[in-house]
Formats: structure tokens, sequence, C-alpha cells
């Protein structure tokens, strides 16, 4: 049986990757009216966690939820599932449990892993404990479902180890377990796309996009279930975190970026005290289960503020409705909507507990920093005149003592890459006079991102055009529209420069703008929009993306409606956290600091 999110068909990726689980993992051991007990490590528990419920386990026939690490009582009877990552650390786990016949945990393994398992790791499991495996697989997903359209690898740690100025740091295994997760996303989405890459100022993406080309080669030629054997009707665009900085520093105020920008939400949970002397915390998920989230968490503040009130109308009314004169079989009526009512109703003020909390910062500090930000990330006011000078813009900023050092910083972040870089006495001064000498380098260390900081003639560049969405409707406090979308459209419309996005393989034919149509097929009358009918763009993001750009890949996939795109990043950052991991690039890490989770 498949999970809510599956049930209800448009969870996207969550409900992709459960139905891949039920078929890799739970169906090929499933048994009629046999209990199992699964172990998971840190990176299956989140991954199971993010597609399925434990009433999803208990269909699938697993009693037990246990961690491989975790010393464990036997439970010698019963068989255990091992859905793990192919490292040390875990497949350690397994041969413990099996050390020797007489002291097996359980009657028998059935394991899986997430992805490619090395030789030398599948020989110790060979000759540890063979006999009691009766299965033993690669699944090849390892990456997060995070939304219906978003993915994560669940590496923070690679933003320092492909950025970091550290002698001592090599990007290039970092790289290669990269390009293998993000092979497992193409499979899921049993694609075989054209990898094409951002070109300068950094080679990352390059030597990315060339690993991702050869394994996803690699991986059709000998995965012998897979149909696919040339390239789908889907891109593959990999990009460097400094294509856009503007929109990870300024305040969107969008309800989900919003309100992770500003409010302590962490592991997608807002906490709120409830009225009353106890003082309790009460906890909310903010997921995709939840409809009304779905619904309003692209929208903007202004209009989730007007939604909100009018839907707990809505569902007062109803109620109400329902009661009509009380009779028992109207009564018995109420009686079964009533936890539906109540469910609606708490979710309705839970979101307009967020929303109000988001607009009482607003209202206090954000709102004369959101003018001041939009007018220096597009260099125009808000009546389309240009601004002669940045510095007058930013001085009010600051100069007030309410705002903290981050948001200054941020600030001052919209000034420099505003003007594309300043000069080094220019920014000295900055530090000097808003006193951020501590946290000077979360504005220096942008340069590790290939993002100019300090003039030269070398760094001066031209700050590139962008589309004009002048006629596009918006708020005056939100005028600015992440690069990422201006790349999706793009893409989609075959308008990107090859020089600037150059390909890794032979573009597949759907994309390459000539309208070139296989032999086998006629040609149809509307052949652009049916070139890309159910084709995919894919967009990952080396080092971090924002809830903005998150956002964009909704709104885009609605404007075409043939082609869907899906974003991903190594993690999935705000601005705090970003400049935190900026500032961190030139702090020595210890030598035993790992890239994965659990190597």
């Amino acid at each position: 049986m498949a999970p809510a999110v599956a049930a209800s068909g448009d969870r996207g990726l969550k409900s992709l990757v459960w139905q891949k689980l039920k078929t890799s993992v739970f169906d090929d051991c499933w048994k009629e009216e046999e209990w199992k007990i699964i172990l998971l490590d840190d990176f299956t528990t989140k991954l199971l966690s993010s597609c399925g419920k434990m009433t999803d386990l208990l269909a699938e026939g697993i009693t037990v939820v246990e961690n491989v690490y975790k010393n464990r009582e036997p439970v010698p009877h019963m068989k255990a599932i091992y859905l793990i990552t192919p490292t040390v650390k875990s497949v350690e786990g397994l041969i413990c449990d099996f050390a020797s016949k007489s002291s097996s945990k359980y009657k028998a393994a059935y394991v899986y892993f997430t992805d490619f398992c090395d030789d030398k790791l599948f020989n110790r499991m060979k000759s540890s404990c063979s006999k009691a495996i009766r299965r033993c697989k690669e699944i090849n997903i390892n990456f997060l479902p995070y939304e219906s359209q978003v993915f994560t690898l669940d590496v923070p740690n690679a933003f320092y180890h492909c950025y970091s100025p550290s002698p001592e740091k090599t990007n290039d295994a970092v790289l290669e377990q990269m390009a293998e997760q993000i092979v497992t996303l193409c499979a899921t989405l049993e694609e075989n796309p054209g990898v094409r890459y951002k070109s300068k100022p950094l080679d990352n993406a390059s030597k990315l996009a060339q690993l991702v080309e050869k394994k996803l080669e690699n991986f059709y030629k000998i995965d012998e279930r897979s149909q696919i054997k040339g390239k789908t009707h889907s891109q593959l665009l990999i990009i460097d975190r400094g294509f856009d900085p503007v929109s990870t520093v300024l305040h969107e105020l969008t309800f989900q970026a919003m309100a992770y920008d500003l409010l302590p939400i962490e592991n997608d949970t807002y906490k709120q005290k409830t009225d009353g002397a106890s003082g309790k915390e009460r906890e909310a998920i903010l997921e995709e289960e939840d409809d009304l989230w779905v619904k309003i968490r692209h929208k903007h503040i202004a209009n989730v503020l007007e939604e909100i009130p009018k839907l707990m109308k809505e569902v007062s009314s109803k109620r109400k409705a329902t009661e009509g004169k009380l009779s028992l079989s109207n009564l018995a009526q109420l009686m079964k909507k009533m936890p539906y009512f109540r469910k609606q109703i708490t979710k309705q003020v839970v979101h307009l507990n967020i929303a109000e909390d988001c607009m009482s910062k607003f209202k206090s500090n954000i709102e004369k920093l959101c003018k001041v930000e939009q007018d220096l990330a597009l260099g125009t006011d808000a009546d389309g005149q240009k601004v002669k000078d940045s510095m007058r813009v930013l001085l009010p900023v600051l100069l007030n003592k309410n705002h903290d050092n981050y948001d200054k910083i941020r600030a001052i972040l919209l000034y420099i890459f505003s003007t594309n870089g300043t000069t080094q006495e220019n920014l000295d001064k900055l530090i000097q006079n808003v006193q951020i000498e501590n946290d000077s380098d979360m504005i220096k260390n942008w340069k590790y991102l290939g993002v100019p900081i300090v003039t030269t003639s070398a760094s001066q560049q031209r700050r590139p055009s962008r589309k004009d969405r002048s006629s596009e409707e918006t708020f005056e406090l939100s005028r600015w529209c992440p690069v990422i979308k201006d790349i999706m459209e793009d893409a989609i419309e075959n308008k990107l420069d090859s020089k600037e996005w150059p390909y890794c393989s032979q573009c597949p034919a759907p994309w390459n703008g000539t309208g070139a149509v296989s032999a086998r097929h006629k040609p149809k009358a509307n052949y652009l929009e049916d070139r890309k009918s159910g084709s995919k763009l894919i967009v990952f993001v080396i080092g971090g993306i924002t809830y903005s750009e998150m956002r964009c890949a909704y709104e885009v996939s609605q404007a075409f409606k043939s082609c869907e795109v899906v974003i991903g990043s190594t993690h999935i950052v705000t601005p705090r956290r970003l400049l935190d991991d900026i500032k961190a690039l030139t702090v020595t890490k210890s030598k035993d600091m790992v890239y994965f989770k659990d190597e």
C-alpha cells in the first residue's frame, strides 16, 4: 500500500521515490503474513521519512524500525531488511549483527544499498556474513525528495569542499560522489538527459557535468532493466552557486521563503506557544501533506494574510450549514465531520500564526530594509528611475541601530553586487564604520564563489542583462526575480547561449533548436509545443538553493505546462546559513572532517 503522499498522485518526486522503494525493496522480499524489522542508517532514515510514514511501513509488513549503528536486542525469529548507504560504518553495523551463527541478531538479512557498493566493501561483507544474506541489491536512490519538484543530496559539507581556498582540501572525491548521487536521481526519473553547465567563472560545474555525463553513459550501458539507450527528452543544467548572489541575501516576501528566513523553523518544524498559563509549545510540520501549505507557500505574504481568514470563514459557515435542524441524523453527520472541521481550522490557525509572526518582524524592521534592497538589487526604484548613487541608498540601513549585523551585511553585499565590486579602500571603510570586523569574511569570501568583491581591472565585468519583467504584476517590495527563473525559461525556449552553456554530450533532438525530427515520427503542426511534451528540465546548483529559487521551478512548470522543472542542490540554504557557510570557508577544518554522511 502506498502512502498518502503517493496516493494523492500529485506529490511528484516523493511519490516516485516511494514507489521505487516499494517495488525495489518491500515487494522484493514480501511474503504473506510475515512481519519484518527494517534497519536504517542516518541517510536512509531521512530518505524514508521524506516519502512515507510508519503506517505505510506497517502496510508493507514492517513492525520495527531500528538504527543500524546502535546496539539492539536480538530478535532471532524475525527477518531483517537493511536499507543502508554503501559506507564502512553502515556495513560494519550489518556485519556485527551476524558475527557468529549462534549470536545472530536476526533470522536472515535482506540488504539494499542506496547506491553502488565498491568491491572492497562488498567482499568484506561477503566474507563475514554471506550465509545470513538472502538478497543483496543496489536500488539507486541516493538523494532526498524534499518536495514534489525539489531534491537535495543532503551534503552541506560540499560547500566548503567546493569553494574553500584551503590548500589541503580537494574537491575531486566530492564531485565524484555528487555525480553518482545525481545519476540516481536521473535513474529514478527514468531520464538520460543532455547535460549542460554554466561556463565561468569557476570550473566546478564543468567538472561535475563531465562526471555526470560519463556516469550516466555507464549506468544505462550496464542497467539491464532499463529500456533507455539514448538520450531522453530532458536537460540537466549544472550551475555554481555564485551565478546569482543577489537572491541568496535579499529579504523575500513570499510565504515559505519569508518564514524560513525570519522565523526559527528547524527541520521544517514551526513551534508556537499556546495560550494559557502553561505556555506549552505546539509544533506544526510544514509539509506537502498539508494541502493548505501547498496552496499558499508561494504566495506573497499580503495575499496569504487575506486568504486565510476567508478560508476560516468558509469552514465555519460550512460547519454551521451542516448543523441545520437538530435531528438525530443531522447530529450523527455533524459528529462525523467534526474531526475534519477541527483539522482544517487548526491548520488555518497555524498558518495564520506563522504569517502574523512574519508580519510582526516585517513591520518592526524589515519593511524599510526591503525598499533599499530592491533598489540596490535592480538598480532602479519603484518608479523605474535609475539609482544614481547606491551608497546614498545604503547609508540609512548602516546608520539604523535596530538592524542587526546580518541585515547590515546583507545590505552591504547587495551594494557591492550592484556595483559589480568595490575598491579595497571603500570596503575597509564600510567594515570599520559598521563595526563588523569579526564577520568581515561574510563579505570578502564571496570572491571564492567567483563573485567580484574588490574591483580590479581584471574583475570589471558588465552587469549581465536581465529579462524585462516590467509588465508583470508585482508588489513594490518584491520586484526582484531570481536569475534562475530566466535560466529555466530560456532553457525551455532554447534561448541559452551555447558558448555560455556548453553541452557535455550531443544535444538531444528536442532541445537542439533545429526542429529536426526522427524519420520514424511525422512532423506535427505545432512542433515547438509537441517536441517537449512530457520532457523534464533538471537544474542542479552546487552549494545550496534558496526557497525563492525553489518557487521558480513551480512557477515555470505552471507557465510551460509541457515541461516539468525539477530543481535540486547539495542542500537548502537560508540567507543566514549561507553567510555562516561563506564565513567558514577560510576557517581551517580538522583533517578528519569527511564529506560524506557516514563514511
